[in-house]
């Protein structure tokens, strides 16, 4: 399952309830198939179970959601306060991230933990992505960024947020086919795996 022209069109229409009925009925029924594929391997990936979470924009009452995704965690209950992977679109790219938001728990430890391990990051492939807010589209090239700044800024700021992974826009060859995607995925979370093992070490800070 890939996204296509119409999935970024989606995210331009206009007025809360005609781009939430947009999204329920055409991004969705995606993310639900997306999703259950990406917990499964997970799952196996990670050995522990995985649950698939479809952001539901529920408390908006005006606006409407720029953006939407699915995020998949080792809790059965939320993905909030966890560590997670998301699966998104803006109306510009899609996106694949390892998330921590700004609900985070032990961001410290999640830090220190990057701090102490920062060339992990830094030899991810050019093709990868940061973002520091995911309310906000622009993101930066993980070679054009200060992840010493970023991280701390997750560390101190209240709403400070971390995410690494990558992006695809329109016409990018990983979303051409289903089959094109779902490998693009699988490289990708293959490549931040060993960053999500490590915002688990609790080793003393």
């Amino acid at each position: 399952m890939t996204f296509t022209k119409n999935d970024f069109k989606t995210m331009q229409t206009p007025g809360l309830e005609d781009r939430m009925e947009a999204i329920q009925t055409q991004i969705q029924p995606k993310f639900r198939e997306i999703g259950e594929g990406l917990a499964t391997y997970l799952s196996a990936k990670t050995g522990t179970e995985m649950f698939l979470h479809i952001a539901r924009h529920a408390r908006r009452s005006v606006n409407p959601p720029d953006s939407t995704w699915l995020a998949v965690v080792n809790n059965k209950r939320g993905y909030k306060k966890h560590p997670h992977f998301q699966v998104g679109i803006w109306d510009e790219y899609v996106f694949i991230w390892l998330a921590f938001i700004y609900e985070t728990e032990n961001r410290q430890i999640v830090v220190h933990n990057f701090l102490e391990n920062l060339d992990q990051l830094k030899n991810l492939p050019a093709n990868f992505s940061i973002s520091p807010d995911h309310t906000e589209k622009p993101t930066s090239p993980i070679q054009n960024t200060d992840l010493t700044k970023v991280l701390k800024r997750f560390r101190d700021v209240k709403k400070g947020e971390f995410m690494v992974g990558r992006i695809f826009k329109p016409g990018d060859e990983a979303l051409k086919n289903d089959t094109a995607f779902t490998k693009e995925l699988e490289k990708t979370l293959d490549l931040l795996l060993p960053l999500y093992d490590m915002s688990f070490d609790m080793q003393e800070i």
